[in-house]
């Protein structure tokens, strides 16, 4: 074989491999999304993620597919000693996935009998589950430039390089949470799940700031609206006063999203009756309007 010849057959192979991954990718997800879905997971969902039965049917049937190859293709790893079930993956996965119904199923593969098949954080490389709270060696920053270092409990992280860290036991009681929730359980809004992957939203434009990947059109008023609350929240924590969002979220702007998020989705008759421009704001975001369903 001529060295010209042998140049243009391996341009040929890498061209196939970088076409060929991609188009392989898509293929398995169409079948995954055109499965049907496991009957037992779907008794999973209505017994322990509130929300699941008040999504319309259209809905519930993205967010199966979206479970389906979430499950698939995002592994889960058992820490602490933890064994990692499938429950444990459909719970966290279902959970993680109503965030992006609509943001991550533009663009989707599609065939002619069957919906679109959405690919769930496409940037997300896996997670890693405690079986309750862990903790970490953290800093934090004090008056006059002191970092105290320290030993800090935590429920939940997420890493911009695609981790994302979870306690199995907050995250099984925030899918049992919110409005949607019985009288029996609380109407907590807080959903770690939810605050995480809130996070990895938000660390796809580059280290979390508050301002996830917004249209130029949104990007200005997001500032106001979301500044005008973040101040209002802090003025409130440290006035003492009960608040709709979570106090923790006058730490940081990034923070204050993730909170928003988590009420957004949990308690948004509440959030958009308290706050109709953030709740605004979100719903032109996510492109969902949770209080209606």
């Amino acid at each position: 074989m001529s060295p010209e010849l042998g140049f243009v057959v391996l341009g040929a192979a890498v061209l196939a491999a970088l076409v060929g991954v991609p188009w392989w990718a898509r293929q398995r997800r169409r079948q995954l999304g055109a499965r049907a879905f496991p009957p037992a997971w779907r008794r999973l969902l209505q017994q322990q993620f509130a929300l699941y039965q008040r999504l319309p049917h259209p809905l519930q049937r993205r967010l199966q597919a979206m479970v389906q190859v979430f499950v698939a293709e995002k592994p889960v790893i058992g820490c602490q000693g933890l064994q990692v079930t499938d429950e444990m993956r459909v719970l966290i996965a279902a959970q993680a996935c109503v965030l992006v119904l609509e943001l991550h199923s533009r663009g989707a593969t599609t065939t002619p009998h069957h919906s679109p098949v959405p690919e769930p954080y496409p940037d997300l490389r896996e997670v890693l589950l405690y079986p309750g709270a862990f903790v970490v060696q953290a800093q934090q920053h004090r008056p006059g430039g002191v970092v105290q270092h320290g030993r800090e409990a935590r429920l939940g992280e997420s890493w911009q390089e695609g981790r994302v860290v979870l306690s199995w036991a907050d995250s099984q009681r925030g899918a049992a949470g919110g409005e949607w929730a019985q009288p029996a359980i609380t109407e907590a809004a807080d959903n770690v799940v939810m605050h995480e992957f809130a996070h990895q939203l938000d660390q796809e434009t580059g280290a979390a700031n508050g301002a996830p990947a917004l249209g130029r059109t949104q990007l200005a008023t997001w500032a106001q609206v979301f500044q005008r609350a973040y101040d209002e929240l802090r003025w409130l924590t440290d006035a003492g006063e009960t608040t709709l969002i979570d106090p923790y979220g006058a730490t940081a702007p990034e923070e204050f999203f993730a909170v928003a998020t988590e009420t957004f989705f949990m308690q948004p008759r509440a959030l958009a009756a308290q706050h109709p421009e953030l709740y605004g704001q979100l719903q032109q975001f996510y492109r969902l309007d949770p209080q209606s369903w």
